[in-house]
């Protein structure tokens, strides 16, 4: 697989079904979202954002690799490149088992890890990544139902931040903080909730190699700057308005840049 999809953003809908499906509020997952991969499930080149566990490829491949590939099997947890890089440990890994290279890899928005594809709602991990490849909306929905088949949107909704992060990111989250994190992520976006249409333009716009700032769905300077500079591109009247006609326009010019 190239791990190319559609790469759709996360939508209005796709936004209220998982909160629905949670009992919980925008404020509740964003803050998951937000400390997971920074509020953003895609990488620059349209790829899911990942992050490949060697310990896991391990376990399921029962150390056969460990002296051969140490980089991507080994006992300890660990050496993780970052970024686009971790798509040339999972390139390593996948050569020498695909099925379980897939399974030992974390995805998209929520890091869903590969192997928890039931608990996700999949009937199988390639399926899983298939889904997550064409959209956040799919990326939001796995994360919804992997929270829902654990009962973590009860501890969610209650905000009991380390009772959910010691189930969710596992015994070791406190070295990561990710307790604390998940606390000021949401005590942030209680007060400000990322713009879904805003976001979606930031979204496409990284798609498309124009700096509009961080993926936050909140309109700052270089978000402003990075829409007027598409429309220049465009031909597109000078203004910060993202409106329709302009979503489309990105829409298309990522279409186009994609090629059919």
């Amino acid at each position: 697989m190239d791990f190319l999809g559609t790469s759709t953003p996360l939508s209005d809908a796709g936004l209220e079904a998982a909160t629905t499906l949670l009992g919980i509020t925008a404020a509740d997952i964003w803050a998951v979202l937000s400390v997971e991969t920074h509020g953003c499930g895609f990488l620059a080149d349209r790829r899911p954002v990942i992050l490949f566990e060697r310990h896991v490829f391990r376990r399921h491949t029962n150390g056969m690799f460990d002296a051969s590939h140490p980089t991507v099997s080994s006992i300890v947890p660990g050496g993780y490149s970052g970024g686009a890089r971790e798509y040339l440990r999972l390139q390593e890994a996948a050569a020498l088992d695909p099925h379980s290279a897939l399974l030992s890899t974390s995805w998209g928005i929520g890091q869903i890890m590969g192997e928890n594809f039931t608990l996700a709602g999949f009937a199988a991990v390639e399926d899983m990544v298939a889904a997550v490849v064409a959209s956040e909306d799919a990326q939001l929905q796995a994360t919804a139902t992997y929270l829902q088949s654990r009962n973590l949107h009860l501890s969610l909704a209650r905000h009991d931040w380390s009772t959910f992060a010691r189930k969710y990111n596992g015994p070791h989250f406190a070295t990561n903080q990710y307790d604390t994190r998940l606390r000021a992520a949401y005590a942030s976006l209680s007060r400000i909730l990322p713009d879904i249409r805003v976001r979606q333009a930031q979204v496409l716009l990284m798609f498309l190699g124009i700096d509009a700032g961080a993926v936050d769905g909140v309109v700052g300077k270089r978000t402003r700057s990075g829409v007027l500079a598409f429309r220049q591109q465009q031909g597109l009247p000078p203004i910060e308005a993202i409106d329709d006609d302009c979503l489309a326009a990105m829409d298309a010019a990522v279409a186009a840049q994609v090629g059919p």
